[in-house]
């Protein structure tokens, strides 16, 4: 199994998306954490499977949460670039 490498900004991301969803209800920013870390461990298991997004990225969609995981593979390493909103602009 290749070795995860997280951008910085990565958690950031999910610690802001984790905070307005608990926000909303108690208990629903562990749902989403508990469906990144799901989406994260399924990515690093089947890298390949998932479309490409731009160059060479790929994008996994959670499912539960208009959230999606961008990432790279390169056979190595997987690296995960952003925890993406899926209706916002990317950058």
């Amino acid at each position: 199994m290749a070795e995860i490498i997280f951008h910085p900004d990565v958690y950031s991301e999910a610690q802001t998306a984790y905070d307005w969803y608990e926000n909303q209800a108690f208990g629903l920013g562990d749902d989403f954490l508990r469906e990144l870390e799901a989406a994260i461990q399924t990515v690093s298991e089947l890298p390949e499977t998932w479309p490409r997004f731009k160059g060479d990225y790929r994008r996994f969609l959670l499912s539960k949460f208009p959230y999606s995981v961008i990432y790279r593979d390169n056979k190595e390493t997987i690296f995960v670039v952003a925890v993406m909103h899926n209706s916002r602009k990317p950058g």
